[in-house]
């Protein structure tokens, strides 16, 4: 996996260094919640995915961390994978895990940054991304980056004891290409 400069953020695949930091983010429920679901899984069940990601286009797993240039801190993770088995797009997520490093502009970087790889890395037409609908900071976030919203899946996600609803956007490669001012 390659590693990816921004401005103010450097995407990098996890290193051992870095498990400790993000696994406590997936059974934090102010983290990952309130907006996916969460469980709480084995560390070596984390390590193993993780590891297992990159021969694997389905898993959730994260491919890269966030780690601020300036203070080299890792402050959040992402990635993406191939959601459907016949259909030609990957979807992204993220997540910012640091509480402090939230409304700076680092997520939309970190985003951006992906979304340049997996445009100039592969052979994909459309990039995509869902998020509940009461997640108004990561649908805005896709927004500002460019992407359309493209529908709402109803009852598409059970987490916290009930059914929720999930918007989805989409970006194309072309539309990419077009938006100003580039990432």
């Amino acid at each position: 996996m390659p590693v990816l400069k921004g401005p103010s953020v450097l995407l990098r695949p996890l290193e051992h260094r870095d498990y400790s930091r993000v696994f406590p983010w997936y059974n934090a429920p102010d983290i990952v919640a309130p907006f996916d679901r969460f469980s709480v899984d084995s560390f070596d069940g984390f390590v193993h995915e993780v590891e297992s990601a990159a021969s694997d286009p389905t898993s959730l797993a994260p491919r890269f961390v966030v780690e601020r240039r300036k203070e080299g801190d890792v402050v959040g993770v992402l990635g993406y994978y191939r959601a459907h088995p016949v259909l030609e797009f990957l979807d992204i997520w993220y997540v910012l895990g640091d509480p402090e490093a939230r409304g700076h502009g680092l997520g939309r970087e970190a985003v951006g940054l992906l979304v340049d790889h997996l445009f100039g890395s592969t052979e994909v037409e459309r990039i995509g991304a869902t998020c509940d609908v009461q997640n108004e900071a990561s649908y805005r976030l896709l927004e500002r980056l460019g992407f359309r919203w493209e529908g709402t899946m109803r009852s598409a996600l059970f987490h916290h004891g009930g059914w929720h609803d999930v918007r989805f956007y989409g970006v194309t490669r072309a539309e990419w290409a077009a938006r100003a001012p580039p990432i």
